[in-house]
């Protein structure tokens, strides 16, 4: 794959402060992008956009913004003030915990910062790709699309939500040269994981190790995943050579799925 084949595209990564997020944004940076970061903390964004490789030519920004405030989103984005030719919806949470137990609450801020977020940014940043003839929308998700996940009630039911209206949305804009796309990730090294399991060990009254094992034990490569290795799938969705892929959800969770 050419080392510079995003070079002249602008790219908009949301939950890009850490983990997976963060990761897609250096490696975009890195194969020639233009990026602009979103997450609420406009200091940090900062600190990772002035650390990001710079391409010839290319111009990274940063945007603090909300994903759950979604009365303002748009607005906020007509700040970056260019087209967005690849648009990468990534999202936290929500918490876990078991779907019975979940209060509606819950769906309806999962539901903004998930599903409704990326409509918006969709809406907006689509008649960008149109004009220009090039456009890569990738949503982060979850294996819980394919099979959900004990424990992550709220999550398993809005990240399926995700993956059928990035599908539907995929038939839509085909001919625009706009793709559509899911990245599913396994169990990843990161915070979000950290955090999940300190919680399931509180419950289960065990240690953080053995919850670990316990989930490593569940992957038949028998690691967690490096956030860069589900960066390195949105990277080449994001590309030219990925132009005829779209509406598919591709797992990249060595191996856990059962099914195909």
């Amino acid at each position: 794959m050419p080392e510079q084949n995003l070079a002249g595209r602008h790219a908009l990564v949301c939950g890009a402060s850490r983990g997976i997020g963060r990761a897609i944004a250096q490696m975009f940076a890195a194969r020639g992008a233009n990026v602009t970061l979103l997450a609420r903390n406009a200091e940090i964004l900062s600190d990772i956009r002035d650390a990001l490789p710079v391409a010839s030519g290319a111009r990274h920004s940063a945007l603090a913004a909300d994903l759950e405030d979604t009365s303002t989103l748009a607005q906020q984005l007509e700040s970056v003030n260019r087209p967005v030719h690849i648009l990468v919806n990534n999202a936290g949470g929500p918490p876990g915990g078991s779907v019975l137990d979940a209060a509606p609450e819950a769906f309806r801020k999962g539901f903004e910062r998930l599903l409704i977020a990326a409509h918006l940014l969709a809406q907006e940043c689509i008649p960008g790709m149109r004009e220009a003839g090039y456009g890569r929308i990738i949503n982060i998700l979850s294996t819980s699309v394919r099979e959900p996940i004990p424990g992550l009630g709220v999550s398993n039911t809005l990240r399926a939500a995700c993956a059928a209206w990035a599908k539907t949305l995929s038939r839509e804009v085909a001919a625009d040269g706009i793709t559509v796309n899911n990245v599913l990730p396994g169990f990843t090294a990161t915070d979000r994981l950290s955090e999940l399991f300190k919680t399931r060990a509180e419950k289960a009254g065990k240690t953080i190790a053995d919850i670990e094992a316990a989930t490593r034990a569940q992957v038949p490569a028998a690691r967690f995943a490096r956030p860069e290795e589900t960066a390195a799938a949105a990277a080449f969705l994001a590309s030219p050579e990925a132009g005829y892929i779209t509406g598919v959800s591709l797992p990249v969770d060595g191996g856990r799925l059962h099914s195909i």
